[in-house]
């Protein structure tokens, strides 16, 4: 079977002149196949349409600049130059047949190239992407970080304040207990001429003594329902019983409540709060109860 052209194959495929004369001068004339990748590859060049001009002939071989130069073969001259013999219509529809599936497979292989472009492409993207959460993922833990201690430093400033709390009680309850220690010893002896001799005759024995309690066991029912129990010192002030329900019961920071005793009912006030568990009658026990203000 006769071969056409290359130039022949691009034309019956119905590539127009001017991108099949380019393909062909671009590649060489080393194929049809070449020819093909050539247009694909630039297809969206914006001079793809204009007519092919060859190259000037350099002027510095040594030829004179007044002799006139000789015609260049244009492609179309060599075409029928190297034409054979013309095909039949059948060697024709076979040729376009070929040529058209070569076609379709550069085609193809350009898609999947592209596609596999395009992947890269969203991979990239993705990888951009990821990189960029973790730069807002690491600024929101360096801000969460800076919270953190910001909470433990007041966390830290509440606790040395109750601190200063408990201790500025501590000493009162020194104070009050040395105060009602030295009054109680006076009045003990102002008391002692005025109690019956043992001997006298009108006497049946030593009168019994009242016992004297030092601590008082407290219990304190909270909001939910729930005890807790500790032990102080009859002499301390009611306000060491609040603070300790401040400090280990579940009331919320902030939330403002007293104490009030439920048999009988007794609401205890801010003046209370300085008296000693003695004074209120909470000694050797008692049961008191949280409530809202």
């Amino acid at each position: 079977m006769s071969e056409q052209t290359t130039l022949e194959s691009l034309l019956e495929m119905g590539f127009e002149r001017n991108k099949a004369e380019k393909a062909v001068a671009y590649t060489g004339n080393q194929g049809i196949e070449q020819a093909m990748d050539w247009l694909m590859e630039h297809d969206d060049d914006p001079d793809i349409d204009e007519p092919y001009v060859p190259p000037a002939e350099n002027v510095l071989g040594g030829k004179s600049e007044n002799q006139p130069a000789p015609e260049e073969p244009t492609l179309a001259d060599t075409a029928e130059e190297n034409a054979r013999t013309p095909l039949t219509e059948e060697e024709k529809l076979e040729q376009v047949k070929r040529l058209e599936e070569l076609m379709r497979v550069k085609q193809a292989e350009r898609r999947e190239r592209e596609q596999k472009e395009e992947l890269e492409r969203e991979i990239q993207r993705r990888k951009q992407g990821q990189e960029l959460q973790k730069v807002r993922q690491k600024l929101q833990d360096d801000e969460m970080k800076k919270l953190a201690e910001l909470r433990r430093r007041e966390k830290m400033e509440e606790k040395l304040a109750r601190q200063r709390v408990k201790e500025k009680i501590a000493r009162d309850r020194e104070e009050r207990a040395q105060k009602f220690g030295g009054s109680g010893q006076s009045s003990s002896s102002s008391s002692q001429p005025g109690q019956p001799s043992p001997s006298s005759p009108t006497s049946h024995g030593p009168p019994p003594t009242k016992k004297e309690y030092d601590e008082s066991r407290i219990q304190v029912r909270l909001l939910d329902g729930s005890t807790i129990t500790t032990v102080f010192k009859a002499l301390e002030p009611l306000a060491a019983v609040r603070v300790y329900v401040q400090m280990n019961s579940n009331v919320p920071e902030g939330q403002d409540f007293t104490l009030l005793s439920p048999y009988p009912r007794h609401v205890y006030t801010e003046q209370d709060m300085e008296k000693p568990l003695k004074e209120l009658g909470l000694v050797p026990s008692a049961v008191l109860v949280v409530a809202k203000k």
